[in-house]
């Protein structure tokens, strides 16, 4: 069976490696010179198993209010004209529901779990290196009403089985001895012991070359016009600078690019761009930078411990698909490290970046097949490609190959959105 994936971001190089290890050839067709290179490529680092959860939640429509009119707020919104962008903030708001919220918190977690299984295997057989840590992640409160209002997150964290600590100042000084210089600033936190952190982008290119040898090949600098359609399915994918690829089956695994491409063929997913912001920092003492990842509740920014690098990552951009990073585009990612780790990195040499995340309504990723019975589709995993990316290859990769996938996929496919 010949497979040509779409996409060499993390989800398309980790479903290029589960389909060739089962014995598959496979061809990669990317439109950047390399693996990792957009969403993939500088994200906040975190395997967030234990923080799996929509954006689209209860009480959300009210603080996304309460967020635009702050300095240093975690979001913004371009009033775009654009009926894509208003459909899917619609469609969103019909998930801010408890009931809504409970189903796609378990259709996630059903992903996010798995993906925490797979992860140490394919580690192991691969021996790669990623500056990988597994010191949890601690979500850090400014004020009693953030602590207090963590326990609603408790209760999901314990009927989902994700193991928790709450932790008083004390504590969480404890978990990250670099707090003790800024105590003053924060009450206490939530621990999220089964966490883990690593450098997506340094995953991503060593399991390139992983698969490189086990044959899969690349087709880089090629961007995808088309898919084309003969008698009810994919007869191959037109390239700007190669022609036509043709195989057995396709995968679309093209983040937030896939929704424009898959419309052309009558394939509707409501995946939208969410932008999103980073700096990368070299760490200057070891004693005052941070030891795993910490999420600043009150900014939404997460600092995560990349090796000799410390990785800073926040904000929620609703501007449709501009990539333009401006000169006060990092301000907020860049106060939370200052504020935080005042002593722990050169802020000075710090390197900005921006990206898109593939962003579903509900928060729940898209797998598995199509309408189409050789198209199958891994994508709109918003900001938990990198967590969910190990579980959901695997699953799709068995949906390619005719096996039984070790979750259900119900919920998870296109079929939710009636395509």
């Amino acid at each position: 069976m010949k497979v040509i994936v779409m996409g060499a971001g993390v989800i398309g190089v980790t479903t290029a490696w589960y389909l060739a290890r089962a014995g598959a050839e496979v061809v990669v067709i990317d439109r950047q010179p390399g693996p990792g290179l957009e969403t993939s490529y500088a994200n906040a680092g975190e395997l967030s198993y234990g923080m799996t959860s929509p954006w689209a939640a209860p009480g959300v429509p009210q603080k996304a209010l309460r967020w635009l009119f702050m300095k240093r707020r975690p979001l913004f919104i371009w009033p775009l004209i654009s009926p894509t962008m208003w459909a899917w903030g619609a469609q969103m708001l019909k998930n801010c529901t408890p009931d809504a919220y409970r189903v796609n918190k378990g259709r996630m977690v059903r992903v996010s779990n798995y993906s925490r299984d797979v992860m140490p295997d394919l580690i192991e057989e691969t021996g790669i290196d990623y500056d990988g840590r597994a010191q949890g992640t601690l979500q850090l409160f400014r004020t009693q009403k953030q602590l207090k209002g963590s326990k609603a997150d408790q209760e999901v964290l314990a009927e989902y089985g994700s193991p928790y600590e709450v932790l008083d100042q004390d504590a969480c000084i404890a978990a990250e001895p670099a707090l003790a210089e800024v105590r003053d600033k924060f009450v206490g936190g939530l621990r999220l012991t089964a966490d883990r952190t690593g450098d997506c982008r340094m995953f991503t290119l060593a399991l390139a070359e992983k698969c490189a040898e086990m044959g899969v090949e690349f087709l880089y600098g090629q961007a995808i016009s088309d898919i084309v359609v003969e008698n009810g399915e994919i007869a191959g994918v037109e390239t700007e600078m190669a022609g036509l690829i043709t195989g057995d089956t396709y995968v679309c695994a093209l983040g937030s690019y896939g929704a424009r491409l898959l419309k052309k063929i009558g394939v509707r997913v409501p995946v939208y761009p969410i932008k999103g912001y980073s700096v990368t920092l070299p760490v200057t003492e070891d004693a005052f930078a941070p030891q795993s990842t910490i999420m600043d509740e009150t900014h939404k920014v997460a600092i995560t411990r990349l090796g000799d690098r410390i990785r800073v990552a926040g904000t929620a951009e609703i501007a449709g698909y501009s990539n333009r990073l401006g000169p006060h585009a990092t301000d907020t990612v860049r106060h939370v490290i200052g504020d935080l780790f005042p002593k722990g990195g050169d802020l000075s040499k710090a390197e900005g970046w921006t990206g898109l995340r593939p962003m579903t309504p509900d928060g729940t990723p898209v797998l598995g097949p199509s309408s189409y019975p050789n198209l199958y589709l891994n994508t709109g995993h918003g900001t938990l490609g990198w967590t969910m990316a190990a579980g959901s290859a695997r699953v799709v990769a068995d949906c390619v190959l005719g096996r039984d996938p070790e979750i259900e996929l119900d919920g998870l496919t296109a079929e939710r959105y009636g395509t």
